[in-house]
């Protein structure tokens, strides 16, 4: 089975690549997706400030349902906001790598940003930073980190806002 997945942007991305990735982002480095087309449509927002250019593009993709649980693949999956969820964000956004092909798992409005820097800054304890954090909306992120799986992503169309 096919699952469809969303990629906002200030440009169309035909051909997905890891050069242009943010290192410090909730998963590290890599390419980022999602299963909802609402939230990818807001990611074109952000990333169309950030650029100060640009237009506001969904590229929309799909892959086989069966990546997601090929054994040969290092995937890290989170199934809420926990606090291995917590920690690997923290990580992640302070630069530390990992070895995942595939990591899937939760993202949320900015509120969660400032939930994490309280946390990260010491203000908040896990067990609160969590509490507060599951009050908000979350979506989901599929973030591919190796050449190998990127490829796996067939472009089906784009559309612009």
């Amino acid at each position: 089975m096919m699952l469809k997945l969303y990629h906002g942007s200030n440009v169309e991305v035909r051909k997905p690549s890891l050069r242009y990735g943010r290192n410090n982002t909730d998963f590290g480095r890599g390419f980022y997706t999602t299963t909802q087309k609402e939230q990818a449509e807001r990611w074109t927002e952000i990333k169309q400030d950030r650029a100060k250019t640009g237009k506001r593009i969904v590229s929309v993709y799909e892959i086989d349902e069966i990546l997601l649980t090929n054994p040969e693949l290092n995937i890290r999956e989170f199934h809420g906001v926990d606090e291995a969820w917590l920690e690997f964000v923290v990580n992640s956004r302070k630069g530390v790598r990992h070895d995942y092909d595939l990591v899937f798992g939760p993202v949320a409005n900015d509120k969660v940003f400032t939930t994490v820097n309280l946390y990260e800054s010491g203000v908040l304890d896990a067990p609160t930073a969590i509490a507060r954090l599951k009050a908000y909306k979350t979506y989901d992120q599929l973030s591919f980190h190796t050449e190998h799986v990127i490829k796996s992503l067939r472009f089906i169309e784009s559309y612009e806002l």
